[in-house]
C-alpha cells in the first residue's frame, strides 16, 4: 500500500497527514490472499457464521475471509448524502437481497484499512438494523485508537494484522488547516 504524507480528507471529514492506498492490494488477488488467510485465522477463533465488508476495499478482503471461514459473505453499500462539513455524513447499507438472510446472524465485520472508521460503523449500524449480531471486527490495518475504542464501546472482538499510530483530527482542530496547509486529492 503506499504511503503518503500530507493534509487529507477522510470519508469521515477528518483530516490527517497520512494517507494509505489500500485499493493496490485489490489489483492482484493472489498477493492479497496470504493476508485474507492470515485474518482468518485470527477471526476464527470468535463464533460467526457471517462475514461482511463494507463496498469498498473491505467487501473485496471480507469476501476472501468468508470463504477461508467457510461462511457466509454479505457487504454493505456506499452511498452519500449531499456534501456537508459534518462528521460521518457517508452511509452504508446492506442490499435489499441479503437483509433477511442477516437476521439473527452472527457476524464478523472487515475492512482492509480502518482509521475513523466511517466504513466499519455504517456497517455496523445496518446490520444492526437488519436483526444482525456484529460479534468482531477484522482489518489488515488499525490506525489510531479508533478501532480500539469502537470495538471496547460495542462489545466488539477486535483482530488487526498490523497498528499504526495516527494524527486525526476534526477540520476545527487540524493544525494543518490552521497552517494553511491546502488539502490534497489522493486520487490525484
Amino acid at each position: 500500500m503506499a504511503r503518503r504524507g500530507g493534509h487529507f480528507r477522510f470519508e469521515s471529514g477528518h483530516h490527517g497527514d497520512r494517507w494509505l492506498e489500500p485499493d493496490r492490494l485489490l489489483l492482484r488477488p493472489k498477493a492479497l490472499r496470504p493476508f485474507a488467510v492470515a485474518l482468518s485465522q485470527r477471526l476464527r477463533r470468535h463464533d460467526f457464521t457471517v462475514v461482511c465488508g463494507p463496498l469498498t476495499g473491505g467487501a473485496f478482503l471480507a469476501e476472501m475471509v468468508a470463504e477461508e471461514c467457510d461462511v457466509g459473505f454479505a457487504f454493505a453499500e456506499r452511498f452519500a448524502p449531499p456534501p456537508s462539513d459534518a462528521l460521518y455524513q457517508v452511509r452504508y447499507r446492506i442490499p435489499s437481497a441479503l437483509r433477511d438472510g442477516l437476521r439473527g446472524a452472527s457476524v464478523a465485520i472487515v475492512n482492509d484499512v480502518t482509521n475513523a472508521g466511517s466504513a466499519v460503523r455504517g456497517t455496523y449500524d445496518d446490520l444492526l438494523a437488519c436483526g444482525a449480531r456484529p460479534v468482531a471486527l477484522g482489518t489488515l490495518v488499525a490506525f489510531g485508537a479508533w478501532s480500539t475504542s469502537f470495538a471496547n464501546d460495542h462489545g466488539l472482538a477486535l483482530e488487526a494484522l498490523e497498528r499504526l499510530g495516527n494524527n486525526l483530527w476534526t477540520p476545527e482542530e487540524c493544525p494543518l488547516c490552521a497552517a494553511g496547509e491546502l488539502l490534497q486529492d489522493p486520487s490525484g
